[in-house]
């Protein structure tokens, strides 16, 4: 027999399983920055890398269990956004959804573009605006229907992941013990300690990397925006939450250690993906193909994620503003199936503009520079997500015996004092300098406008 399925007051459905929240949250965990952004890291630091994604690690597992404490007072609620409104004001909590959707939509922008290089490596000759056209039709169909269809393609995505890590894994740890000859040498954890030092190329290319490394688990907070529509919330978001770690853990430091200990380091690049490297190396000639598969599910995997969090974020801000003004009546509604339809669709007719991009290379050029902006300012979102959690601490919302974050009055300063000092050097690599600029230029103009909007509105019903 079925178990009935729990409707939210305002519409939404509690679909989606703790299997599903699961693979969303290892989705999230794992992006291409793994499959092809590995090399360049490695290429930076060396062995040390590992160093980086531990302390990212670290951060990110920190602020997501801030989230998740603030998510476990009140499940209800759609995105971790709607806590920075709650304790952070109107202003800020309205400046924070904006830019979070606008980056949002750009990110999905970003993906959708991939998935059209992806798909051309095998069709070179169908038009990228057609490949484009067909991936977002087909996953905003999917966000359209249902929830439970969402979390099912999320589920399928994250597994292929899965199985090529384990699978490179799994190859890797073989030809280590069996001390494998590959034209590089012999394969070998001691290749990975053979010649370490800490700042190979110097304490500036060390530094560079955390921002990479950063970018690189940018979406992990995914999994929060599907609590709002899980069963048994509570129970789900703690279990997400505190693998998080173990996930990055087992995922990137366990892929990293095989990398180097079948390829030195020193021969690896910027150019070549690790993982195509060392299937190619334990004699898999389909190698390139296979991860260009398992890319481009990973793409369509951020894609879907992107659309489901993209129509969430902009049906929150549709709720906050007035009754009466057209975007409430427009956006501020669920469909029959249990999703917020307006919104998504919306959402994604911007994506839309993508295929414009193939048009002109000024279009591509000022894409880039504006993707650098809006991912430079979810170092701003995140940090004043843990400011929300610290106010949060202080409220009457707070609730001792809840999802506690550990050790909160030490790990919450060093985390948002870490998100500080990622955003400071931005300022020291040439190519994230517009970007840093960007950020901070937006914060000042739209953040100042959202100020004085919501000071009109405070005046004008003080003197109604």
């Amino acid at each position: 027999m079925k178990s009935k399925i729990e409707e939210n007051q305002d519409g939404t459905m509690r679909v989606l399983s703790n299997r599903h929240v699961q693979m969303i949250a290892i989705g999230g965990t794992i992006g291409t920055g793994l499959f092809l952004g590995s090399g360049s890291t490695i290429s930076k630091t060396g062995p040390s890398v590992m160093l980086v994604y531990l302390i990212l690690g670290f951060f990110f597992f920190f602020m997501m269990r801030a989230i998740g404490e603030m998510f476990y007072s009140d499940p209800s609620q759609h995105t971790f956004v709607s806590f920075i409104s709650r304790y952070l004001g109107p202003v800020v909590g309205h400046f924070t959804g904006w830019t979070y959707w606008i980056g949002l939509v750009f990110v999905c922008m970003a993906e959708l573009t991939a998935t059209a290089t992806y798909v051309q490596y095998w069709f070179p000759h169908i038009p990228s605006w057609i490949v484009e056209l067909v991936f977002l039709g087909i996953l905003a169909s999917v966000n359209l229907i249902a929830a439970r269809l969402f979390g099912e393609a999320e589920f399928w995505f994250a597994m292929i992941k899965i199985v090529a890590i384990v699978a490179m894994i799994i190859t890797g740890i073989f030809m280590m013990t069996s001390h494998s000859v590959t034209p590089l040498g012999h394969a070998s954890l001691i290749n990975i300690f053979h010649n370490y030092t800490l700042f190979p190329h110097g304490v500036f290319n060390f530094i560079s990397a955390f921002p990479m490394v950063f970018f690189a688990f940018q979406g992990i907070e995914f999994v929060s925006i599907t609590i709002g529509e899980a069963k048994s919330p509570r129970v789900v978001i703690k279990k997400a939450v505190n693998e998080t770690l173990i996930r990055i853990l087992l995922f990137y430091i366990g892929a990293l250690i095989v990398i180097m200990g079948i390829i030195p380091w020193t021969s690896l690049t910027a150019n070549s993906s690790p993982f195509v490297q060392v299937f190619k190396l334990a004699g898999f000639p389909a190698a390139a193909a296979t991860i260009n598969f398992v890319v481009l599910t990973s793409s369509a995997s951020s894609l879907n994620s992107c659309i489901f969090s993209a129509g969430r974020h902009f049906y929150q801000l549709a709720t906050e503003v007035p009754e009466n003004s057209w975007m409430y009546k427009t956006f501020a509604k669920i469909s029959r199936n249990g999703v917020p339809a307006a919104a998504i669709i919306f959402s994604a007719t911007l994506v839309l503009i993508t295929p414009l991009m193939s048009l002109t290379t000024a279009i591509s050029s000022v894409f880039t520079i504006v993707t650098g902006v809006s991912s430079d300012m979810y170092i701003i979102v995140y940090t004043l997500t843990m400011v929300a959690h610290r106010k949060y601490r202080a409220s009457s919302d707070f609730l001792p015996d809840g999802f506690i974050m550990p050790w909160y009055k030490v790990t919450s300063p060093l985390t948002i004092l870490f998100f500080g000092i990622i955003f400071i050097s931005l300022f020291f690599i040439p190519e994230d300098v517009i970007g840093a600029v960007g950020a901070i230029v937006w914060t000042l103009i739209f953040g100042g406008l959202e100020f004085f909007r919501q000071r009109k509105i405070t005046s004008t019903n003080i003197n109604q």
